[in-house]
């Protein structure tokens, strides 16, 4: 469920809690060695030793030969010098991320403490700096995360499918076509792509945040006009059989299926919506067909038969294709709009790619397989969607700070997240905040009506904090509680969390630190 913008911050009623020392278990695997000068330092000596120790072998090389080397005919002038170099070769500055995380982690560290005790005990919160674990509360209870559930999907989706994963959504025919003329139905063959969309769409406000790197449907139309085709004597035919024909992921609850996701299928168009229908298809296939039949009518093709669901037959001859965006592009779009459609979808394409079966279940399991795979512990973890809609899902601090650790900030997930003040679902929020621009996340809701009954509500939150020169924060902040998500409650509780994160780096930044 996407967040809308909201006003400032209220008063809190989160309950507190002791500080994460007092709590049930320390901070996460947080390791002390010597101190942070001697580590930068006994870095810095092995290149030096490394050096020494070619030279030396290089030496014991030289041959004694006292004849005299035949002379070059041609005379090459040595290139000008460079600028000699300030910045000594075992000096810190040749490690500032290091050296500035050495600096400002303590205090970091310190500094989070006192927040800690916003955090109610059915929360989690869970920090690191470039990797290293900063500190944590309840970062091991299982929490429900709302939409920070599509981190996960992006990770998994990047590794399953990879960065340049292009879905394909194509036109074909029972038989080559004659003088132009389709003898039959024309099948549109949807490939999962859940960007597919009219270009009337994009501008249309019928959803928050418009897609951000749609497939144009009308392009490919043309491409259907451009092959010669000017009658079709069946039908335009829709079909997802891709995938299974779950339209909506069961356990929503009220006002959300075909509200905030669904119906979707592998050949889904304009979320499942007809331009002038002010209602979504009830089967995205249909709707996919009768927009297309639209369209292919616009570039004067006449189809004799209208528009029907179907399946294609083998041995179809392709009319015309068209390919999304790469992978990368979409999954930024889900994370950054919170698309609800996308990441469902993504999870079937992720069974499909795993198991050949394009469903929710196999999509899931495979997800599960893979996080189990990256060594996270997947004993607490419920996946009910993808979405993260559905209120039985259950993730942990832990695993999602995690994942975001997998990743550089300048990574498939860092680049994909809103930007605080600037774009997607953080477009207005911490816009008047220090931190506005530098702040990436992953932002989460879900309401609980009634609420003084169980799931709770959620107001979630995480991703990185840019520091200048390289270094990056990452954080996880996941409220779980009965009115949690009012503004009222949980903006005090983000402000202060956003106030703690713009502390860091006390110290010199790495681009402070860096070689002069």
């Amino acid at each position: 469920m996407t967040d809308p913008p909201a006003p400032p911050a209220g008063e809190s009623t989160g309950t507190p809690r002791a500080a994460v020392r007092g709590g049930r278990r320390a901070p996460r695997r947080r390791r002390r060695g010597p101190g942070p000068y001697i580590v930068v330092l006994a870095i810095a000596l092995v290149p030096a030793i490394v050096l020494f120790s070619g030279f030396r072998w290089a030496d014991g090389q030289v041959v004694d030969d006292t004849s005299a080397p035949v002379p070059s005919s041609t005379v090459v002038a040595p290139p000008a010098p460079g600028p000699p170099l300030s910045t000594g070769l075992l000096s810190v500055r040749r490690f500032p991320t290091i050296a500035s995380r050495s600096l400002s982690v303590e205090t970091f560290e310190a500094d989070a403490v006192p927040f800690y005790a916003s955090v109610n005990d059915r929360s989690c919160v869970a920090l690191s700096v470039d990797g290293v674990d900063v500190g944590s509360k309840n970062d091991d209870i299982p929490v429900v995360p709302a939409s920070n559930q599509k981190i996960v999907v992006a990770a998994v989706a990047i590794e399953e499918l990879g960065d340049d994963f292009r879905y394909e959504t194509t036109v074909a025919v029972a038989a080559q076509p004659v003088d132009g003329v389709v003898d039959g139905d024309l099948y549109l063959i949807g490939g999962g792509d859940p960007l597919l969309s009219s270009d009337w769409y994009a501008t249309s406000n019928l959803e928050r945040y418009a897609v951000t790197t749609p497939t144009s449907l009308d392009s490919l139309a043309d491409s259907v006009q451009a092959s010669g085709v000017v009658t079709v004597t069946g039908a335009v035919v829709g079909d997802g059989s891709r995938y299974d024909d779950e339209f909506y992921a069961p356990g929503w609850g009220t006002g959300v299926a075909g509200l905030e996701a669904g119906p979707y299928d592998a050949l889904m168009v304009n979320d499942s919506r007809v331009l002038n229908d002010p209602l979504k298809a009830n089967d995205p296939n249909e709707g996919a067909a009768r927009e297309f039949l639209r369209l292919l009518d616009e570039r004067g093709i006449t189809v004799v038969g209208g528009s029907a669901v179907g399946v294609a037959p083998p041995g179809t001859v392709t009319v015309a294709s068209i390919g999304s965006a790469p992978m990368i592009s979409v999954v930024a779009e889900m994370l950054g709009n919170s698309d609800n459609n996308t990441a469902e979808l993504l999870v079937k394409e992720i069974g499909l790619a795993s198991s050949g079966d394009g469903s929710r279940t196999a999509g899931l399991v495979a997800i599960e397989q893979q996080l189990a795979a990256w060594s996270i512990d997947t004993t607490v973890i419920v996946l009910a969607d993808g979405s993260g809609l559905s209120p039985d899902n259950r993730l942990t601090c832990d695993a999602v700070l995690s994942i975001l650790q997998r990743y550089p900030v300048d990574g498939p997930i860092g680049a994909g997240l809103a930007v605080a003040g600037e774009s997607g679902t953080l477009s207005e929020i911490f816009a008047d905040h220090e931190i506005a621009g530098r702040l990436l996340g992953k932002t989460g809701t879900l309401d609980n009506p009634p609420f003084n009954q169980d799931p709770p509500a959620v107001k979630a939150l995480a991703g990185y904090v840019l520091v200048e020169g390289g270094s990056a924060v990452e954080y996880v902040l996941i409220l779980n509680g009965p009115t949690i998500s009012d503004q009222s409650e949980y903006r005090e509780i983000w402000y202060a969390f956003a106030d703690l994160l713009a502390t860091y780096p006390s110290g010199p930044t790495p681009a402070e630190l860096g070689p002069r």
